[in-house]
C-alpha cells in the first residue's frame, strides 16, 4: 500500500495537491482514499464534493474523508478524562469548566493520526492520500509517538507501581480519588495505536511531500521542515513548488514576480538537492473538480508516476573506523550552530532548534564514549570509542556520574565539532 503525506505552510496550496494526486491515482485504477487530518478540512472544497467523517465515493476508485477528530477523541480520550473530571469535580471546580479544562490543546489533532492509521491497516485502499494540518503542527504531531514511547518505557511503569501500593494511603493524603487501573490501561492503548501510527508512517512505502510557494519566507519553512522530518525518521521524496508564474506573454508587473520567483526556484533547487523538486504553474483560474486536478496533476508529474519513490535521505546508519565507530544521522540544511548533543546513559538527545529526538543507541556502543560530533555534508556524525578498562568499570558501577567530556577535550576531536549540551 502506498500512502503520501502532503504538508506546507498553510495557505500554499496543499489541499489541492493531494486532491490532485489522489484524482491521479484513482485515474490509474488505483483504489485510493484522500483523508484530511486539518481541521479548515478544505480538501472536499478542491473536489467538489460533499464530505463526511467516514470515506464517501467522489468519482471512480475515489474516496474522501474528513476525520472527525471529536469522534476519535470520544472513543479514545473518554477513560483518562473520565478520572480527570473526578478529580476536578472533588476540587470544586464547575462541570462546564472541568469538560474544557481536560481537553488537551492538540490532541484531537493528535487522534485524528489515529484514523490515517486505522484507514493505512484496513486493507480496502491501495493509496492513502492524507492532506496534513500545516507544517508547525504537522511536525508536532509527528515527533509525539516516539516521545510518548520514552515517557511510557521509563515512567508509566513506575508510577503505576507507586500508584497501586500506595493507592489507600494517597487518595486519603490528597484528597482526591486515585486513577483505576482502566486509566492506566487507556494510556498503554493510547500509546500502542500511537506506536503503529509512527510505524506506519515511517514505513518503506510512506513518503512526505513538502508544499511551498516560490516565496523567502515559505522556503524557510520547507526547508526547516526537511530537516526535522528527517531527523525523526520520516522520508521525504518530493518538494512541489506551488503557484508559478509562467514567463510567456508577461506584462511589467509580472515579470517583476516572474524575476523574483526564479531566484527562488534557484534557491530551492539548491535547498532540495537530491530530492524531486516539481513545479506547478499559477493557473488562471482555481482549480476545482475532478477534472481540473487530473490537469494539475498532468502538469506537475509531467508524465511520470505520481505514486513514484524519489529520492530521500537514509536512516542512522554505523559505520566503524580505524580505532572509533561513527553514528550518522541524516540532518539534510541543518547549520552547525543549530544542532545539540547530549548523551546520557544509552540514548543519545540530538536538538534541531526547538525539537529534540531521543535515540537509543546500538547495544554494542552503551559502553562506548563520545569522542567527536560533527555536521558534515547533510548529516550528525558522532564518534565513539571504547573507554579503557578503568573508565569501563567507573562506568559499571556508576553510569550516570561520568558524562562524557566535551568533544575538543579529546585528542581526535574535529575543530568544527558539535558542542555537547549539560545534560
Amino acid at each position: 500500500m502506498r500512502i503520501l503525506l502532503f504538508t506546507g505552510k498553510g495557505g500554499v496550496g496543499k489541499s489541492t495537491l493531494a486532491a490532485a494526486t489522489a484524482c491521479a491515482a484513482a485515474a490509474a485504477g488505483h483504489r485510493t482514499l484522500v483523508l484530511s487530518t486539518d481541521a479548515a478540512h478544505s480538501l472536499a472544497d478542491a473536489l467538489d464534493v460533499a464530505a463526511s467523517s467516514e470515506p464517501t465515493e467522489a468519482a471512480d476508485n475515489l474516496w474522501v474523508q474528513h476525520v472527525d477528530a471529536q469522534e476519535r477523541f470520544d472513543r479514545s480520550w473518554s477513560d483518562i478524562q473520565g478520572y480527570l473530571l473526578s478529580v476536578l469535580d472533588v476540587a470544586g471546580v464547575d462541570h462546564v469548566a472541568a469538560e474544557e479544562l481536560t481537553v488537551i490543546p492538540g490532541a484531537e489533532e493528535v487522534l485524528a493520526l489515529l484514523e490515517v492509521r486505522a484507514q493505512a491497516r484496513s486493507g480496502q485502499w491501495d493509496v492513502l492520500v492524507v492532506d496534513c494540518a500545516p507544517t508547525a503542527e504537522t511536525l508536532r504531531l509527528l515527533a509525539l509517538p516516539e516521545a510518548l514511547g520514552w515517557y511510557m518505557g521509563r515512567v508509566l511503569p513506575a508510577q503505576r507501581r507507586v500508584v497501586k501500593a500506595l493507592k489507600p494511603v494517597l487518595t486519603r493524603a490528597a484528597g482526591v480519588p486515585m486513577p483505576e487501573d482502566s486509566v492506566f490501561d487507556a494510556i498503554e492503548r493510547l500509546h500502542a495505536d500511537l506506536d503503529d501510527v509512527r510505524t506506519v508512517l515511517t514505513g518503506p512505502e510512506t513518503s512526505v511531500r513538502l508544499v511551498l510557494t516560490p516565496e523567502s519566507v515559505v522556503l524557510a519553512e520547507a526547508r526547516r521542515a526537511y530537516t526535522f522530518l528527517t531527523l525523526f525518521g520520516y522520508s521525504v521524496d518530493t518538494a512541489i513548488v506551488n503557484r508559478v508564474f509562467p514567463e510567456e506573454g508577461a506584462d511589467e508587473w509580472r515579470r517583476t514576480w516572474v524575476e523574483a520567483q526564479r531566484r527562488r526556484l534557484e534557491d530551492a533547487a539548491d535547498s532540495f538537492a537530491g530530492l524531486d523538486v516539481r513545479r506547478s504553474v499559477y493557473r488562471a483560474t482555481e482549480p476545482v473538480g475532478r477534472d481540473e486536478l487530473l490537469e494539475v496533476a498532468a502538469s506537475v508529474y509531467d508524465g511520470s508516476d505520481p505514486l513514484g519513490h524519489g529520492t530521500s535521505a537514509p536512516g542512522m546508519s554505523v559505520r566503524t573506523t580505524p580505532g572509533a565507530v561513527v553514528v550518522s544521522l541524516p540532518l539534510p540544511l541543518a547549520a552547525q550552530d543549530d544542532v545539540g548533543l547530549v548523551r546520557k546513559g544509552d540514548e543519545l538527545i540530538v536538538s534541531v532548534a526547538s525539537y529534540r529526538r531521543l535515540l537509543t543507541l546500538p547495544t554494542g556502543l552503551a559502553r562506548h564514549r563520545v569522542s567527536g560530533a560533527r555536521v558534515r555534508d547533510g548529516e550528525l556524525q558522532v564518534r565513539f570509542t571504547a573507554p579503557v578498562d578503568g573508565a569501563a568499570r567507573a562506568a559499571d558501577a556508576h553510569p550516570d556520574a561520568h558524562p562524557d567530556a566535551h568533544p575538543d577535550a579529546h585528542s581526535d576531536a574535529d575543530p568544527d565539532d558539535v558542542p555537547e549540551e549539560a545534560s
